[in-house]
């Protein structure tokens, strides 16, 4: 009964398959955006009716068309060397079908600095290979393609490797003495693809992007942003995000198909004291009928979380081959965290671990505060996640269906995961959370061990574990563990549990 009750409510989802969804599938129309919070009405952008066709230079192009009040600068088919492009208001730069802009490797092309934020920290930089700030009304479009830097160009082998970012930078530094510019040799902070900041009003659609020399599509500070029918290829190349939303709100991702060397889909807002200072959230973000094949996340939050991510609606996608289906990020001295977050009619078929909370990191980043004990005091830097809601999944394979690192003292929050047809090999890990919900689902598994420690207010409601012996076995740990219950599954309770429910001793 309880499976059939599953396999009801997944069919009735109607829960894509990938030929339905990514950059090839995209519909000339952008259909009204339908979220669990409220959301602008999303139009393509409108642009003056001047037409100009690059002969040599694009940055002159766009100035030109910029002075004249704004259009549309078409760059033919062929390939075009450039160094930094920057965008202005009310500009279309439009790649025909065929064109190639290939940008230069020198650190010369992307002088003088610009003022940028990189990992969630502010400074003056080479900023991106397209770049804009406050600008309104901007776009890059059409059936061309960007391809980043050369591999063994001065750019990446200049590239800062000394230390993390924070320990390079110090907070209490003006952002204006943050100069980060190459001179006498110095290392340089890896320019992003495209990454407006400041701006409102961005529209990104049809491209393909290769070979970035850091993350591709970075839009920074900005609001009202479309970005839909996008193709990205960075596999192999480290930090090589797909898209990172930063500090922006109003965001709609539509019809993108993204192949990565790091995370694919990704929200930030900030790192640290830097991220505090600013205290930008990423808000109101809409991801639907996407693809991301290989990549560490298919849609991630974190780890810059210190502005907060709220009200991010991610629906009707699907992760192909990727590593980690959703995935959560954070550190101890990261601050804000993340909340209100929705995910809907999703199918993934995995290498790693379905839902996974990481939220303490590596000494390499945080030394001792990523070591889980002792618990420490709660301070302005102290993360959250809470509020998160799973429903209509299918996970073809997986390593874990829930894994859970939480803080001790900020344990990960309400957590539901609502019509399921999970396949994988375990079950759940879940250490330091409060509020975890499984509810009509139905799990495959090749290990039938569920490992708890602190967890409090663990729910399995009709829920079938189809697991070796048809038995589930728990090890449970924790002085904090407590209202651990299954309620109406098969099996009926854990080996060796007397009741259907376990209690704090």
């Amino acid at each position: 009964m309880i499976m059939l009750l599953c396999s009801t409510y997944i069919a009735h989802a109607q829960i894509p398959v990938m030929k339905e969804v990514g950059a090839s599938v995209m519909p000339g129309d952008i259909v009204p955006v339908k979220a669990p919070f409220k959301m602008p009405v999303f139009k393509r952008p409108v642009f003056p009716a001047l037409t100009v066709n690059v002969t040599k230079d694009i940055q002159s192009a766009i100035d030109d068309v910029s002075r004249r009040g704004g259009g549309t600068v078409n760059v033919p088919a062929g390939k075009w060397k450039t160094g930094r492009i920057i965008l202005k208001s009310n500009v279309n730069l439009h790649l025909l079908a065929g064109a190639e802009l290939w940008f230069s490797g020198e650190v010369e092309d992307y002088l003088p600095v610009v003022f940028t934020r990189n990992e969630g920290i502010e400074m003056m930089s080479l900023g991106a290979c397209i770049y804009a700030n406050g600008q309104e009304n901007i776009a890059v479009t059409g059936e061309g393609k960007l391809v980043g830097p050369p591999q063994d160009c001065p750019i990446r082998k200049r590239v800062m490797r000394d230390d993390v970012i924070e320990k390079i930078i110090p907070y209490n530094m003006p952002v204006a003495e943050r100069v980060y510019d190459g001179a006498n040799g110095t290392g340089i902070f890896l320019p992003m693809f495209i990454a407006p900041i400041n701006c409102k009003k961005v529209f990104i659609e049809g491209i393909s992007l290769e070979n970035t020399p850091y993350w591709n599509i970075v839009p920074e500070y900005c609001d009202n942003v479309i970005i839909r029918g996008v193709t990205v290829n960075s596999v192999g190349i480290p930090r090589g995000d797909g898209m990172d939303i930063e500090s922006s709100r109003n965001v709609l991702i539509e019809y993108c198909t993204l192949s990565c060397g790091d995370d694919c889909f990704t929200m930030k807002a900030g790192r640290g004291e830097d991220g505090l200072r600013v205290n930008k959230p990423t808000e109101n973000v809409v991801v639907r009928y996407c693809l991301a094949r290989e990549g560490h996340g298919g849609i991630t939050v974190g780890s810059e979380t210190a502005g907060m991510i709220r009200n991010l609606y991610v629906h009707d996608v699907v992760f192909e081959d990727t590593g980690v289906g959703i995935r959560f990020k954070t550190r101890r001295p990261r601050g804000g965290g993340g909340e209100n977050l929705y995910y809907e009619r999703i199918r993934m078929n995995l290498k790693e671990d379905a839902f996974r909370w990481d939220m303490l990191g590596s000494r390499e980043y945080v030394g001792e505060l990523a070591d889980r004990l002792p618990v420490r005091e709660i301070n302005r830097l102290t993360p959250l996640y809470r509020n998160i809601s799973a429903k209509d999944i299918i996970i073809e394979k997986a390593r874990t269906f829930i894994r859970v690192d939480g803080i001790p003292e900020s344990p990960m929050t309400h957590f539901s995961v609502e019509n399921a047809d999970v396949t994988c090999k375990n079950i759940l890990i879940c250490r330091d959370a409060t509020g975890i919900s499984v509810k009509n689902t139905v799990l495959h598994c090749e290990d039938s061990l569920i490992t708890i420690l602190d967890t409090r207010h663990l729910l399995f409601d009709n829920v079938r574990f189809i697991v070796p012996g048809n038995k589930l076995v728990t090890s449970i740990s924790g002085a904090l563990t407590d209202q651990l219950e299954f309620r109406n599954t098969v099996p009926a309770k854990p080996d060796n549990w007397e009741h259907n429910k376990w209690v704090k001793p």
